[in-house]
């Protein structure tokens, strides 16, 4: 399934989008089947049951019922996720272009939920920051309480899959050796436009990563290059932190920032920033100027 969360009648809504002869739908889950909980987040936390349940609901939906993809303005699939956690330099060549070596163990750093924004929404780069880049990554949503999980069990723990731009302003992320204040500009999180279930992703290491500012490719990678897979990034973190359905792990980018450009390729207005994955989806968000 293709769980997202969207505005219909000025209110959020759970749907699942679902393409019908070429046409992209979409399923009002709650107005559908009454029982499934109103959001995405209540949903994961119901577990199993719910999400079978929302899977049996969009199997006997009919084409009719479907709402028009276009005419409709998504949020992002977990507005106010409990944790962002972010993986650094998680593929050897974006560490070798940030001139650092393999890391001995997983770069852990947060985004929190004020950074937060879905597909087609504008990021916003803040009067103060000179240097806004961008990095495209894959996005893991936890599905369940999870604390000491063994490498071997961790993809278990998988709700589902997202495109996700962590967006970082360079010049106040370099202020000190602590990264946190350039990554949590308002905005900057674009992530979406749906939650790929983990059963339509037989293998998450297998899968093309794509950065694109209009048409110009800036990052290529594959997740099979990851220094730390997603089963050991979970198993890593569960050991120390427990993790909660709704929490995204943000895996790390390929090479290619702007950062490490000749002459560097900051984000400025009018660009629309393009994340693409293979079998999950196609994030784009257009950047402006605070006003």
């Amino acid at each position: 399934m293709r769980l997202i969360t969207f505005v219909h009648t000025d209110q959020p809504r759970l749907g699942a989008l679902v393409t019908h002869q070429e046409t992209q739908l979409v399923y009002d889950l709650n107005l559908l089947e009454p029982r499934l909980p109103h959001t995405l987040l209540d949903l994961l936390e119901a577990g199993p049951p719910a999400l079978d349940l929302a899977k049996q609901t969009l199997a006997t939906a009919s084409p009719t019922q479907g709402l028009d993809f276009a005419a409709l303005q998504l949020r992002a699939p977990l507005p106010q996720p409990g944790k962002i956690i972010c993986i650094g330099q998680n593929y050897l060549a974006h560490a070798h272009e940030s001139n650092a070596a393999a890391p001995p163990a997983p770069i852990i750093f947060a985004k929190f939920a004020n950074t937060v924004i879905g597909p087609g929404a504008p990021i916003v780069i803040p009067t103060a920051v000179r240097e806004p880049d961008y990095e495209g990554e894959l996005g893991v949503v936890i599905g369940r309480r999870s604390r000491n999980v063994a490498e071997s069990e961790a993809l278990h723990s998988v709700a589902g899959y997202l495109p996700l731009n962590d967006v970082s302003a360079r010049d106040w992320q370099n202020r000190t050796s602590q990264w946190v204040i350039g990554k949590t500009p308002d905005t900057f999180c674009p992530m979406g436009p749906a939650l790929v279930t983990a059963d339509e992703i037989p293998d998450v290491q297998n899968l093309w990563l794509r950065t694109l500012i209009g048409d110009e490719v800036l990052q290529e990678g594959h997740t099979s290059l990851m220094i730390f897979s997603v089963a050991r990034l979970i198993a890593d973190m569960s050991q120390v932190m427990t993790l909660e359905p709704g929490d995204i792990i943000a895996t790390g980018t390929p090479a290619g920032i702007g950062a490490a450009r000749t002459p560097p390729r900051w984000l400025k207005p009018g660009d629309v920033v393009r994340v693409e994955i293979e079998r999950i989806g196609v994030l784009e968000n257009r950047v402006i100027a605070e006003s």
